[in-house]
C-alpha cells in the first residue's frame, strides 16, 4: 500500500510517500523559517500563504523522489490537527482535492499522535506503550494501547518544553529557534553552576509545568552584570536544559512505571536534543526500560508521520469524510478513542 501523506500544520509545508506504512520512499519538507526569524517566532499570516506557494512543489517533489504516479497511491493521510487554522486548512484542501480526483480513501491525523508515530518508522515498536511528545506546542505523556486507542496521562499546565527553549533563547540573546542553539551552547558545560527548579517533581501528577524554570532563568539573567559573556550564557544554557530534560525524563520513567510499560517512544522536535536523548538512554540501563528516539529527520514537522499514522489507522478500518473539519487544539480532550 502506497500512502501519500500531507503535513501543513505550521510553518513547514510537506509531503511524503510511505509503503506499507513502513517504509519511507520521500520526505520532502519545505520550510518557511527563514520569514519567521526577524519576527522571534511564527507569524500565521506568512505560513499559511507560504503553504499555499510551494504545497504543489512540495508534492511534486516528494512524489518524483518516490519514483511514484498519483495514479500509484492508494491512500491520502494528511494532518488535521492540532495547528495554525489557516496552514491546516492548505493541507486539508490539496488532500481533498486528491482524493476525490484519484477516488482514493482520506484519513486524517492527528498532528501530535503523528509525533509519537515517528518511532515506529525508526523501530519495530509493539502496543501498550508509553509515548511523549515534546515540541514546541505541546508536552504530553500518553498510554497508547494502538493507533487509535490513546490516553493522555499529563500534559504541560502553561508553556510546552519547546516554547521554553524558544522564550529562554530570546532572553539570551541567542535568536529563533531557541532548542538548537541552547543545545549547542550547552555541550560540555557545567550543569550545576546554575540550578534551576525542576517543576511538578515533588507531586503525583504526571502534568508539566515549564513557565517556572524560563521566568527563573529571566530573573537570574537580571542580577548578573551585563552584557553576559559568552561562558555565562553557555552555562545558564546548560542549566536551564538539565532542568527540563530532568523533568521529562523523570515524569516518563514515573509513568512507565505506574502503567507497567516497558515499551517508551519519544517524539518531536525537542526530541533531537542530545542530552535528553544521553539522560534517556541512562535511565534506560537504569529502570531496564526500551526508549525509542525517532531519526533525526523525523523529530521535526513532517509528512512522513503523518502517512505512516494514517496507515496505521487505514489498517484497522478507520478512514475521514470528505466534509472533515480542521481542528486547532484539543486542550479538553483526555483520550483520542
Amino acid at each position: 500500500m502506497i500512502t501519500l501523506g500531507i503535513e501543513t500544520s505550521c510553518d513547514e509545508t510537506a509531503a511524503a510517500v510511505v509503503k506499507n506504512g513502513k517504509t519511507i520512499l520521500s520526505n520532502v519538507v519545505f520550510s518557511s523559517l527563514s520569514e519567521h526569524k526577524k519576527y522571534g517566532g511564527v507569524v500565521p499570516e506568512i505560513a499559511s500563504r507560504s503553504h499555499v506557494g510551494s504545497i504543489l512543489e512540495c508534492l511534486d517533489a516528494s512524489l518524483k523522489k518516490a519514483k511514484v504516479s498519483l495514479i500509484d497511491i492508494d491512500l491520502v493521510a494528511v494532518t488535521q490537527g492540532p495547528g495554525l487554522m489557516g496552514s491546516l486548512l492548505v493541507g486539508l484542501s490539496a488532500a481533498k482535492t486528491l482524493a476525490w480526483v484519484l477516488k482514493k480513501p482520506l484519513i486524517g491525523v492527528d498532528h501530535v499522535l503523528a509525533h509519537v508515530h515517528a518511532g515506529f518508522l525508526s523501530a519495530d515498536l509493539k502496543f501498550p506503550c508509553l509515548g511523549l511528545v515534546v515540541s514546541g506546542g505541546h508536552t504530553m505523556l500518553l498510554r497508547m494501547n494502538s493507533p487509535a486507542h490513546v490516553q493522555i496521562l499529563g500534559r504541560t499546565i502553561d508553556d510546552a518544553a519547546g516554547e521554553a527553549f524558544d522564550k529562554v533563547a530570546k532572553i539570551l540573546g541567542l535568536g529563533y529557534p531557541g532548542g538548537p542553539a541552547i543545545d549547542r551552547l550547552s555541550r560540555g558545560e557545567d550543569t550545576k553552576k546554575f540550578f534551576f527548579t525542576r517543576p511538578f517533581l515533588s507531586t503525583h501528577s504526571l502534568d508539566f509545568s515549564f513557565s517556572g524554570i524560563k521566568t527563573a532563568v529571566f530573573y537570574r539573567t537580571r542580577e548578573l552584570k551585563k552584557p553576559l559573556g559568552l561562558k555565562i550564557k553557555k552555562e545558564i544554557c546548560a542549566g536551564f536544559q538539565e532542568a527540563v530534560c530532568d523533568t521529562l525524563v523523570k515524569k516518563t520513567v514515573r509513568a512507565a512505571g505506574e502503567n507497567r510499560l516497558k515499551n517508551v517512544v519519544v517524539g518531536g522536535g525537542v526530541s533531537a536534543n542530545t542530552r535528553l536523548r544521553e539522560k534517556f538512554k541512562t535511565a534506560a540501563e537504569k529502570e531496564s526500560l526500551n526508549v525509542v528516539f525517532p531519526k533525526t529527520a523525523l523529530c521535526q514537522d513532517n509528512a512522513a508521520m503523518i502517512a505512516g499514522l494514517g496507515a496505521a489507522l487505514y489498517r484497522i478500518g478507520q478512514t475521514s469524510p470528505p466534509d472533515m473539519a480542521a481542528y486547532s487544539d484539543f486542550s479538553k480532550r483526555d483520550s483520542f478513542q
